[in-house]
């Protein structure tokens, strides 16, 4: 139930060992779920293809483990007849974050690699002003070193119940502390809010990102090199089909049907007619707001009152959701992701024709030559045109307050981003607009392209947002104790989705695909079958940090707090930050 990332990794593990899988995807044509491209209505010419709109940029970060695998192991049509999708990951060589009016920090996503990668960063660094204070750079140094050498205990815990901006001490700082470190650092990832997510996800994924960073054998950060499809969900779907998936679009689920102690059918709405399916195992891989609809239900509770966790976790959940801008000329900004850090909306964004291997001619109406694809995670603060929360905006007003949202961000020294070379905005289908009365932007005229406006938002008409059919699943404190792993009481019923727990911890591609393993492997235990289990791994930590994690533990046994404790490298560390601080260097 379910063909999105989870239930196209579940299906996948499932065939390759002799079960046969029928997968039920309420989409009418695209699989995938929130990890397709989706083709934007009515924006193509005869003979091309419509342009590509996502949900949300793809992002593969090094840590990434088990979608990485499973991706290695889905054929590519190419020349080459062993290629597979994973080969169309490419790497971002560099990151940055901007601040409106204001220089923008670019960094390389990694450690330099060569004399050459050095002299680079050492340029880039100098000149850069961050608007921190000694005492608050030293303080996210401590809270970084506090993140790493805590024990997994203490982390579980103390830390799942502790709020990211507690933890950060973010209320007792400055606004550069609070946009570089505390909101900034994890937004690509993390949809939340500071002040509601918990420390132990905000934390382990920042470690994570650091680490790989270090690490000169791992690229940070990878995007695929073409609209999601078909470079990856296409060929996906086409292998799964090849070995038997019997994949089926445009069927909703409504119902799980119950008999004696076990899962006997489900009900999906089908051409809108109803219809009934029946197997010997059934695996939920629903996103948490559909599943808690059919399985908070008298018949599903009274097999198993601990799915009531499905519904206890439905609230949480927050807006992470995609707008393209599609333009004359690309607009490369940057080799990498973007944190818009002190945008009202939480912007995080991605200029991808650079980094692709498809002729964008090919698109559209054939004049489109760049795309800047942008997350708007934050839908709830008011905006700096409009002063209205994305939420209450109509599509237009929500186009045209991220586009001047990004050229404050952007047009600091240079006008990257004009307004003539926007040819439209494209906002996520998920967003559901509805008919209101026309409204006056904060100038008293509203911006009006068909009317000599200089934006391209044609056509939208007055519908402001009324629903977001796709939101994302957030890890709020207190969260981590309620939910569940794969396995039920019911013994042949398994939950595959970002709300069960796994290693990854966190509503991505890796978590999703994590636990669809996990669903997998007790299926595979239940049946009695000798097949070989999935592999499922835990986040990787250096031994060298074993150490301090001990003696954390030790303490935190005790009852005792995370106490301050210098590495061993810390003086020569200190050694040489601070000659790079004379040289004027950082």
């Amino acid at each position: 139930m379910g063909g999105g990332v989870a239930g196209m990794s579940a299906a996948h593990e499932l065939i390759e060992r002799g079960f046969s899988v029928l997968v039920l995807e309420k989409n009418k044509m695209l699989p995938g779920g929130k990890a397709r491209s989706i083709p934007v209505p009515d924006s193509a010419s005869t003979g091309k293809q419509e342009l590509p709109g996502e949900h949300g940029f793809r992002f593969f970060p090094g840590f990434y483990r088990h979608i990485i695998h499973t991706m290695d192991r889905i054929p590519y049509p190419d020349i080459h007849s062993n290629a597979k999708v994973s080969g169309n990951l490419v790497a971002c060589p560099n990151m940055m974050m901007t601040r409106m009016g204001k220089l923008p920090i670019v960094l390389p996503s990694h450690l330099p690699r060569s004399l050459k990668d050095l002299k680079e960063m050492l340029k880039t660094l100098q000149g850069i002003e961050t608007g921190l204070t000694k005492a608050e750079t030293e303080l996210i140094a401590r809270k970084l070193w506090q993140l790493l050498t805590s024990c997994r205990e203490r982390r579980i815990d103390e830390y799942e119940r502790t709020g990211w901006w507690e933890f950060t001490e973010a209320a007792v700082n400055s606004e550069n502390y609070r946009t570089v470190f505390v909101e900034g650092l994890t937004r690509t990832l993390v949809a939340a809010k500071a002040e509601t997510c918990n420390t132990k996800t905000n934390g382990d994924v920042l470690i994570q990102m650091m680490l790989c960073i270090t690490n000169p054998r791992i690229e940070n950060d990878r995007i695929l090199n073409g609209p999601t499809n078909e470079k990856w969900l296409f060929p996906w779907l086409a292998y799964l089909q090849s070995k038997g998936v019997d994949y089926r679009f445009g069927a909703e689920v409504t119902k799980i049907e119950t008999s004696g102690r076990l899962v006997c059918g489900v009900r999906a709405k089908v051409n809108n007619t109803e219809e009934q399916f029946q197997a010997d195992y059934y695996l939920c891989a629903m996103p948490v707001e559909r599943a808690a609809l059919i399985t908070n239900t008298p018949a599903m509770l009274s097999l198993d009152p601990n799915l009531s966790f499905i519904s206890k976790l439905a609230p949480s959940v927050a807006w992470m959701n995609g707008m393209q801008f599609f333009l004359r000329h690309d607009v490369p900004i940057v080799k990498g992701h973007i944190i818009l850090a002190d945008t009202p909306w939480a912007l995080t964004a991605i200029s991808q024709v650079q980094f692709w291997d498809v002729d964008i001619s090919d698109y559209g109406k054939g004049d489109v030559r760049g795309i800047i694809s942008v997350d708007v995670s934050n839908w709830e603060n008011k905006g700096i045109i409009f002063k209205l929360p994305a939420k209450e905006c109509s599509r237009e007003e929500a186009l045209t307050e991220v586009w001047e949202q990004m050229k404050m961000s952007f047009n600091v020294e240079e006008e990257l981003i004009r307004d003539e070379d926007l040819i439209m905005g494209y906002v996520d289908e998920s967003i559901v607009f509805s008919e209101v009365l026309l409204r006056l932007a904060k100038s008293g005229k509203r911006s009006d392209p068909k009317t000599g406006g200089s934006r391209s938002f044609p056509g939208y008409g007055n519908n402001r947002v009324t629903s977001n059919e796709e939101p994302l699943l957030v890890n709020e404190i207190n969260t981590w104790s309620i939910r569940s792993d794969s396995r039920t009481a019911i013994g042949n019923f398994f939950l595959a989705a970002d709300y069960v727990r796994t290693f990854t911890d966190l509503a991505t591609m890796e978590g999703a695909n994590e636990a669809a393993r996990r669903a997998v492997n007790n299926i595979i235990e239940h049946s009695g079958t000798r097949a070989e289990f999935c592999g499922v791994w835990d986040l990787h930590e250096p031994k060298w940090l074993l150490y301090y994690q001990w003696k954390d533990r030790k303490r935190f046994r005790q009852g005792l707090p995370w106490k301050l404790k210098e590495p061993w490298f810390g003086p020569v560390f200190n050694f040489f930050l601070n000659i790079l601080r004379k040289l004027k260097l950082i």
